[in-house]
């Protein structure tokens, strides 16, 4: 087994950042659509949380935005003229698509792409998928900005391997690692990798949700899992339960999250709890390692409180000096059901003895919590040295991306603002800069 730690690259929100309520499915999403936005506050709310991470000695780096608006999203929908007229007409015409060309969805990094370490790969390198996103209109293109950061970050072939996205076709949906979940007993150790499904495009019989759409298959988990060389004796596909996915709980994460061998989850998580448990035991026995599950019973939280507070979209690290820490935002502890629940927890003696708390309200308000916000990749010291350096959290990049914050984001954006040009122009200028800071000219085509 090799050295290896897990990095956390967290979203650095845009300065764009709206609430265009887009996502259907999604009940915070759906729930603030067109309220007035903060991107400074959004953006300083966010570089916090990975300094204060970083601090406390977890490997932290950051993936930049995504170029908003997507002038070519709109010009291939046929608004033409120059870039002002491009959005008059928008506004004029179709709001809606206006505001998909103006998402600021790609903060949430964990939908970036399904990442395997090279200790479960068949090749021995760290493979990554950037996901299609196909199931909205505002999120079906981030791939083509997933895939080329990727490519610029990670781009030493003997280390690494970033593919292509899947075809963008209903059969192969998917959402990245909102989706995934790996355990081991040590993150250099060889692991189990874990991929929740909540629709087969193949078998009509399969249980799938009503009311809001199942956004990842397991035709697409099956065919990241054959792209990363993965061990099918340490895979387990598992199917979410479509009732919960009709309650608002659009990806596994907002309802379960795993690291190491720990399972924290909801009891209504999966279509099938013995099963999915049991898949897990096996597979993790491959490994000469024990599954331990923290189960949180409806009865306690319902389905309801775990969603309104995120209680499941919380980050769960392995704590340098021991131990795991739950990353929570506010809202869980605005909760009843949910601080209680949390209070007992840390007080239990089990694997999770200690909560960090971050303010994220303009994350939160969008739809995604911290581990919406974060990417997880875990690297040996070899392949992190082989990364691109200038994303990693450190007090001198915390240092310069704050004025950066402050020099080019707005402290409120309503919907008409999308229409100003003012806005693109700064944006692009923003962008311009932050390729500076971060060593990486060339990262957005702004042309």
């Amino acid at each position: 087994m090799r050295n290896a730690r897990e990095f956390n690259f967290d979203g650095l929100v845009g300065p764009s950042h709206n609430y265009a309520g887009l996502s259907f499915g999604n009940v915070a999403s759906f729930n603030n659509v067109r309220s007035a936005s903060n991107p400074r506050q959004a953006a300083l709310q966010g570089l916090a949380k990975m300094r204060a991470l970083a601090a406390r000695g977890f490997a932290q780096g950051l993936l930049p935005p995504q170029a908003r608006p997507n002038f070519r999203l709109l010009r291939r929908l046929g608004f033409t003229g120059t870039d002002a007229d491009v959005l008059a007409r928008a506004y004029r015409e179709s709001p809606v698509i206006l505001a998909c060309a103006y998402s600021a969805s790609p903060m949430w990094t964990a939908n970036a792409a399904t990442v395997s370490p090279s200790a479960d790969t068949a090749d021995g390198r760290v493979h990554f998928t950037a996901a299609n996103l196909n199931n909205k209109l505002h999120r079906a293109e981030e791939h083509v900005q997933a895939t080329r950061t990727l490519r610029a970050l990670f781009a030493n072939p003997d280390r690494f391997v970033v593919h292509d996205p899947l075809p963008s076709t209903p059969a192969f949906g998917d959402e990245g690692a909102a989706n995934h979940t790996r355990f081991a007993s040590a993150h250099g150790a060889a692991g189990v990798e874990f991929f929740v499904y909540g629709r087969v495009e193949f078998d009509p019989s399969a249980p799938a949700p009503t009311k809001y759409p199942a956004r990842q298959t397991l035709e697409a988990s099956q065919a990241v899992a054959r792209l990363h060389g993965l061990d099918a004796a340490r895979t387990v596909f598992a199917s979410q339960n479509p009732a919960v996915i009709d309650q608002g709980v659009f990806h596994n994460d907002v309802i379960a999250v795993g690291n190491g061998n720990v399972l924290f989850y909801h009891d209504q998580a999966f279509a099938d709890e013995a099963a999915t448990l049991e898949a897990l035991r096996r597979a993790l026995g491959v490994t000469g390692t024990d599954l331990r599950a923290v189960r949180v019973d409806t009865g306690v939280v319902p389905v309801a409180d775990a969603v309104a507070s995120y209680l499941f979209n919380s980050q769960l690290l392995s704590k340098p000096d021991g131990g795991m820490a739950l990353v929570v935002p506010h809202e869980c502890r605005e909760t009843a059901t949910v601080a209680r629940y949390l209070e007992q927890l840390v007080a239990s003696g089990g694997p999770i003895d200690e909560l960090i708390e971050f303010d994220l309200r303009q994350s939160m308000r969008n739809g995604g919590g911290p581990a919406c916000l974060r990417l997880r990749v875990v690297l040996t010291d070899e392949e992190a040295a082989a990364m691109h350096q200038g994303v990693l959290m450190t007090e001198d990049l915390y240092a310069r991306l704050v004025p950066w914050v402050e020099r080019h984001y707005r402290d409120r954006v309503e919907p008409k603002d999308l229409a100003d040009p003012q806005l693109a122009i700064e944006c692009a200028a923003a962008l311009e800069d932050l390729e500076r800071i971060l060593g990486l000219p060339g990262l957005y085509d702004l042309s």
